[in-house]
């Protein structure tokens, strides 16, 4: 308004006369955005040196390989509207046990449907854990300023947390030991089962070679109301141990610093108290199905790629 006002002070009536408009902001080109997508879902090509899409490399490259010229934003917008990150990227294993679909279907059926009267731990070592202690004194968290704390550390030593996590209280039984070996386990396997004397006990546990000595062997013989049910090979995420090992890892032993190997342990054996003062079970809801079926929607895209990257 001000500047009409303006034009018709300057030219009167004819100044009120809309003036030509400047040329439209030209229009990206049909199928841009599917050719976008399209790139984004597959490795950038030879010779350009690139892992991965940015969204600046990726206009580049349209813009020169292409003859389509777009902005970065533009690209930003069509990875934002199909869920597109590949600047993200995460890790997945196969295990080739043969009998993975068995040992799925076994530890996952405990989870969900446990004997009656049974119970089910899962049992695990958490190995080669350091004392770490910081050469200089932490510098404490404040306003606006984050905890710091020196890069470099001194090892003061390690030790190897064994715990056994019952899947229907959540309590933990956990104990450090020096070594790792089936001596350690089977001393360990013994003090977790002994609160529940008189009922079935199913361990849930991975297949280390100390999980099968010929002394675990003549335990278990002699204990029969003891089960052992191993997780698939390379498949330890099965474990809910190691669940709550990610926790303690986090929450307790990651950013602590210990001036001694006793220093960690006591640390250790503090947090499992506290765990255990509120314990609560985790709520398993994947079937054996499920996990099957994502497992062969793996290897289907695997063998894909194989077979792309072989033509």
């Amino acid at each position: 308004m001000i500047l009409r006002l303006a034009r018709y002070a300057q030219a009167g009536v004819a100044g009120l006369i809309d003036e030509a408009r400047g040329a439209p902001r030209a229009q990206v080109p049909a199928g841009t955005a599917e050719r976008v997508v399209a790139l984004t879902r597959v490795s950038p090509p030879r010779g350009t040196g690139l892992t991965h899409w940015s969204t600046r490399t990726l206009a580049d490259y349209l813009a020169r390989a292409e003859g389509i010229a777009v902005s970065w934003h533009y690209v930003a917008k069509v990875w934002k509207d199909n869920g597109l990150r590949p600047h993200r990227s995460g890790t997945f294993k196969l295990s080739r046990d043969p009998a993975f679909a068995d040992r799925v279907a076994d530890v996952v059926g405990l989870y969900l449907d446990p004997p009656g009267g049974a119970v089910v731990l899962c049992i695990d070592e958490k190995t080669s854990i350091q004392a770490l202690d910081r050469t200089q004194p932490l510098l404490p968290l404040d306003f606006d300023v984050t905890e710091k704390r020196t890069h470099d550390y001194r090892r003061h030593g390690t030790t190897n947390l064994f715990a056994a996590f019952d899947t229907t209280t959540g309590q933990v039984v956990g104990d450090c030991y020096p070594r790792r070996t089936g001596r350690e386990f089977l001393a360990f396997v013994r003090k977790a089962v002994k609160p529940h004397a008189g009922r079935e006990v199913h361990v849930v546990l991975d297949n280390l070679s100390t999980h099968d000595t010929p002394a675990v062997r003549a335990w278990l013989a002699k204990h029969p109301h003891v089960s052992f049910h191993f997780t698939p090979i390379g498949s330890s995420w099965l474990n809910q141990a190691e669940t709550w090992f990610s926790i303690i890892t986090r929450q307790a032993i990651r950013r602590g610093t210990f001036s001694s190997v006793n220093a960690l342990v006591f640390a250790i054996r503090d947090y499992i108290n506290s765990w255990n003062a509120d314990a609560a079970p985790f709520v398993w809801t994947a079937t054996a199905d499920e996990i099957l079926a994502k497992v062969a929607w793996v290897q289907a895209n695997v063998k894909k790629l194989v077979d792309n990257n072989a033509k």
